[in-house]
């Protein structure tokens, strides 16, 4: 009898190594089809390479720009007795594509937040001849972080910051509804969470890349963050997660500042609701990530990480426009369509109707299991 699958706090309990190397192959061949980047990065710096957004932006600026890549990640590589974790294969994947096609890449395994890291990264690239970084992407998500200056470690929470949430939640693993209570953040909470998510580490990096002389002149730096409707501020924007996100926005000006001398520019994307392994984990937002997906879907309107990302790339930062489009804080919104008054609307209907009867039929529960369990390389096949 097979074993049966879970998920639990974003771990599942298998991996299919293979199922990982499908999933980056499609995503490189679908920007192999892609029109090229014009005038795009010619030598990028991912922190978070392994999944996601990362992973997205990887494949996008190698194969749709022909671009030299070096990414950072933590992840665990497989022993005589476990498979190694998903993001280890996608790295694999991702350098013997890259080897295959003639595109320079280096992955380095490590954690992202220290010192050590950074300066491996200015090591290699002093090295390896890669030049100066024209892109930097940050697409770090971890629950905890050690400060390199003081050693100590902050974790994040997620909670509502103010006032108790009472709520229904969906676990996207077992199309399960139950009812949750969360208790307002403490002030030591939020600003853990702040410490872990928010955007004093991106800062650090590229203090710590200008200090070593190796950003390119008009380079970019992107970070990643979320907005949402009503429906989920009191669990996200509004809470602990929002105010590490405020944060992060915030440093981009900081950051803008720091690299004048450079004629960089550092923004922040406002992306879309996805199914990661982190967003499927916090309460409330699974639920709206399903009913979202139906309507978005039904529109034809849906996309992946990866279609994301090109659409960053193509459309916003390298489309040959003197300015980049962003909203009256800065901010590149990649969030447009998912924030369509139409697709908001139906989405909120069918989250006052959903009930533990009608998930099936009302959201697109089914379509976001398969791509939770894809991220481990697990097809439905897997699964049965």
């Amino acid at each position: 009898m097979k074993k049966p699958i879970r998920i639990v706090n974003g771990v599942c309990s298998s991996v299919n190594p293979a199922g990982c190397f499908d999933n980056v192959c499609r995503w490189i061949e679908a920007e192999k089809k892609s029109p090229r980047i014009e005038n795009g990065p010619r030598s990028v710096l991912i922190l978070g390479c392994s999944g996601g957004y990362g992973l997205a932006a990887r494949i996008a600026t190698a194969f749709g720009a022909g671009a030299r890549t070096l990414g950072v990640s933590y992840e665990r590589p497989p022993t005589v007795r476990k498979h190694g974790s998903p993001g280890w294969y996608n790295n694999q994947a991702f350098d013997m594509a890259s080897a295959e096609a003639g595109l320079f890449s280096e992955t380095l395994l490590g954690d992202a937040f220290s010192n050590a890291t950074r300066e491996a990264v200015i090591d290699r690239v002093k090295r390896n001849g890669m030049g100066a970084f024209d892109l930097v992407v940050y697409s770090l998500a971890s629950p905890a972080r050690l400060d390199p200056s003081t050693g100590e470690i902050y974790r994040s929470v997620i909670k509502p910051v103010g006032e108790k949430l009472v709520g229904s939640t969906l676990d996207v693993a077992t199309g399960n509804i139950t009812e949750i209570s969360l208790e307002p953040a403490t002030a030591e909470e939020i600003a853990a969470t702040v410490k872990v998510m928010g955007g004093e580490d991106w800062k650090l990096w590229i203090e710590a890349l200008q200090a070593a002389d190796i950003l390119a002149n008009n380079f970019k730096t992107i970070a990643l963050s979320y907005i949402g409707p009503d429906a989920t501020h009191a669990i996200y924007r509004s809470g602990t997660l929002g105010k590490a996100k405020e944060h992060l926005e915030a440093t981009a000006f900081e950051i803008n500042e720091l690299i004048a001398r450079n004629q960089g520019r550092a923004y922040v994307s406002v992306n879309r609701a996805l199914v990661t392994r982190a967003s499927v984990m916090i309460p409330i937002m699974s639920a709206y990530l399903c009913a979202l997906n139906k309507v978005l879907k039904a529109k034809g309107l849906n996309e992946n990480c990866h279609q994301q990302m090109s659409r960053l790339l193509r459309e916003r930062l390298y489309n040959n426009d003197s300015q980049v489009a962003t909203d009256n804080q800065g901010r590149i919104r990649l969030d447009d369509w998912e924030m369509r008054e139409d697709v908001q609307r139906e989405t909120a209907e069918i989250l006052e109707r959903l009930t533990p009867d009608n998930v099936r039929e009302l959201t697109d529960w089914e379509g976001c299991c398969d791509e939770l369990f894809g991220l481990f390389g697990l097809s439905p096949e897997d699964r049965a």
